[in-house]
């Protein structure tokens, strides 16, 4: 049992967390952490194939966020299978690469229903509930895109934009409800998503250099993040240790961005 684990025991053993984007990278780092520190932990991702069910365990369901009656059926289950949910962290995502001016139109409506209109529909499922029994606690996963343009990555910038609006507003909403609400703003990290963005020209190497030819800058601590680095900050958040922290955006990318 590592540190953090023992830390977090106490106050999360038997709580009932929802992690959406579980099945990989940063999703399946968090639900992770969360079931180590003693939740019980549903994930929820597309890509699961069927429902897998062990109780005190992490239970698995298949959901498209993007679908709001599907995520309103399924928060509704899970709080009848597990009980009252105590924290949300949604990590689900999609990125569509290129130029904002050619790319199909499709790509940027597909982005938006994961992206934005998805994180919508968990939040809000999720924040009634929370909001009737006057507490709880809820992290996305956004992105420091959100902040900063990036060539070749509009639609996923904007729509990570987008989110963390909509998620503060929703956190000023259910604020004198006790419900806390916040971002954890990664940079580039060690995910699938960001294995997407490489290739022979754009090497792991050259994310950390910086690019001028795409206004890019480096990174400042010279290495990309992993997902349980990421995973810290969300567990903090989410943690007793942050309660008189909501509305905020935290941003793990290594001095990326340089504190903008």
């Amino acid at each position: 049992m590592n540190a953090n684990m023992i830390m977090h025991q106490t106050e999360f053993t038997d709580k009932i967390a929802v992690v959406t984007g579980a099945a990989q990278g940063i999703g399946k780092a968090i639900a992770q952490s969360l079931h180590d520190a003693g939740a019980i932990v549903a994930q929820l991702d597309i890509q699961f194939s069927e429902d897998l069910h062990n109780k005190h365990a992490s239970l698995k369901y298949k959901v498209d966020i993007a679908d709001s009656a599907a995520v309103q059926e399924l928060i509704d289950r899970v709080e009848i299978e597990l009980g009252p949910i105590d924290y949300l962290v949604n990590a689900a995502g999609i990125l569509f690469t290129g130029s904002l001016l050619d790319s199909p139109e499709e790509d940027w409506h597909k982005t938006f229903a994961v992206n934005t209109t998805g994180a919508f529909n968990i939040y809000r499922a999720i924040a009634k509930k929370m909001r009737a029994r006057k507490q709880g606690a809820m992290v996305a996963i956004g992105s420091n895109a959100s902040a900063v343009p990036r060539i070749g990555m509009g639609s996923y910038a904007s729509s990570k934009a987008a989110t963390t609006q909509m998620l503060k507003c929703i956190g000023l909403e259910v604020a004198e409800s006790n419900i806390r609400c916040n971002i954890v703003a990664p940079g580039s990290t060690d995910t699938p998503m960001q294995h997407q963005l490489l290739t022979n020209e754009n090497t792991t190497e050259k994310v950390i250099q910086g690019s001028l030819d795409t206004y890019r800058l480096g990174i400042p601590l010279k290495r990309i993040a992993t997902p349980q680095q990421i995973s810290d900050v969300a567990m903090f958040l989410l943690s007793d240790k942050a309660s008189h922290i909501t509305l905020e955006t935290i941003v793990v990318d290594g001095g990326a961005t340089l504190g903008c």
